[in-house]
């Protein structure tokens, strides 16, 4: 446990090096940014928005719209490609290699990491859409707080949802980049999934692709196009999906004969 510990703690100073650090920032206050300019912009319109009953669901929806489709699955491809492709960036893989680290340590500790940004990115996602109803109502005067109280715990298992949901994603982006010296593959490869899960979610089978289980999660219960929510678990798939891909990875890993 120790020696995960340290290698945890030594991935987690790599990472603060890289571009994955700005993107965890960046993408978990982009969209509640947009919200708070368009409500300045519109603010003749925000006595009546936030007095409404359904205030906090209809900015969670409003939030989780652009995320769900778009910045969270694409962040995760951006992410954990850019993380896993540290090694080879800097050419330490044979470094690495030569300290008294089990494979599977360097294996689940660079996992580790990536699964504690995703928290990261959640929560600072949260504390933006919390923000984005707060800032226009410090500024704008003639704005009253919301009356309705906020739906802590279905948002909160809203938000476990969503992470169980983008795990396949992360699974396959650390395959890939584990695999591929060129980042540019797993970057390019996760695209054109993201590009492909957009196509298929009109599909009654796009399910097998995990990389709508974001999408799905967020079009369930709505009516949004031709869009085909399955009539699945898809979280039970996403956790699958994980497990598998995951195991598939760390055998190949550690049975690959060049590593680095």
């Amino acid at each position: 446990m120790r020696s995960f510990i340290h290698s945890f703690q030594s991935e987690w100073l790599k990472k603060k090096r890289s571009l994955a650090s700005w993107i965890v920032v960046i993408g978990g206050f982009f969209t509640p940014l947009i919200i708070i300019i368009a409500r300045l912009v519109h603010h003749d319109q925000l006595p009546q928005l936030y007095s409404n009953p359904g205030f906090w669901v209809q900015l969670w929806n409003n939030s989780w719209e652009s995320m769900a489709i778009f910045l969270l699955p694409v962040g995760v491809i951006m992410a954990t490609s850019l993380v896993t492709q540290l090694e080879y960036k800097n050419n330490t893989w044979k470094q690495l290699h030569t300290v008294p680290l089990r494979l599977s340590t360097i294996f689940f500790s660079k996992l580790s990491v990536i699964l504690v940004m995703m928290i990261q990115f959640f929560i600072l996602f949260n504390i933006g859409i919390y923000l984005s109803a707060l800032v226009p109502y410090l500024l704008v005067g003639g704005v009253s707080y919301p009356q309705a109280p906020i739906p802590l715990k279905a948002f909160a298992r809203e938000n476990g949802l969503f992470f169980i949901d983008c795990l396949p994603v992360l699974a396959i982006q650390y395959l890939l980049g584990l695999r591929y010296k060129n980042f540019l593959i797993p970057i390019g490869a996760g695209f054109l999934c993201w590009i492909l899960a957009v196509a298929v979610i009109s599909w009654k089978y796009g399910y097998w692709l995990p990389y709508t289980y974001t999408m799905f999660n967020f079009l369930k219960g709505q009516t949004h196009g031709r869009a085909i929510v399955p009539p699945l678990n898809i979280h039970l798939l996403a956790i699958s999906y994980f497990v598998l891909v995951t195991g598939i990875s760390y055998i190949l890993y550690i049975t690959k004969k060049e590593k680095g």
